[in-house]
This record gives C-alpha cells, structure tokens and sequence, in this order.
C-alpha cells in the first residue's frame, strides 16, 4: 500500500528500512526522517505523516533500545548542578 504518494513510499518500504536500520544498529532510535534518509528520500508535503507514523509503529523493530528507556526520568532527579 503506498503511504506517501509524494515520494512514492510504500508499507513493505518502511517496514524494510526499520528492519535494516535495527539490524545495522540496534541501539539507535528510528524516526521518519530516518528512515526517509534510508530510502534516500525526504518528506515533502507532509500530508502523509500521520499515516507514515501509524505504519512505522506497526513494525516490531520499532523499540526504543532499553538502556536509552527512562532517560527523563534520570534526569529529573538530578538539580542541574545545584544543592
């Protein structure tokens, strides 16, 4: 099914740039513009996100690796250097 019809990027595409971007790294956090980079392609309206989003998030690969999970949380803790 195509999902941007701008750039002509199907399901089976994205879900074949998430896998390979997991296998090459599998500590590195997959955005759309990453996976647009892997396809060698960019967005360009825009219209297509929502739905580019919702079939990226279909994708089983698509985890945050678990030591980057609850970074915010770490960070709250913290007082920027101040007692």
């Amino acid at each position: 099914m195509i999902v941007c019809s701008c750039q002509n990027i199907t399901d089976r595409d994205i879900h074949a740039a998430i896998d390979w971007m997991r296998a090459a790294d599998s500590a590195t956090i997959i955005t759309p513009g990453r996976v647009y980079h892997a396809l060698g392609k960019s967005a360009d309206c825009g219209g297509c996100m929502s739905h580019f989003v919702a079939t990226m998030r279909k994708n089983d690969n698509l985890h945050v690796p678990s030591e980057l999970r609850n970074l915010r949380k770490a960070k709250e803790n913290r007082h920027e250097g101040q007692r």
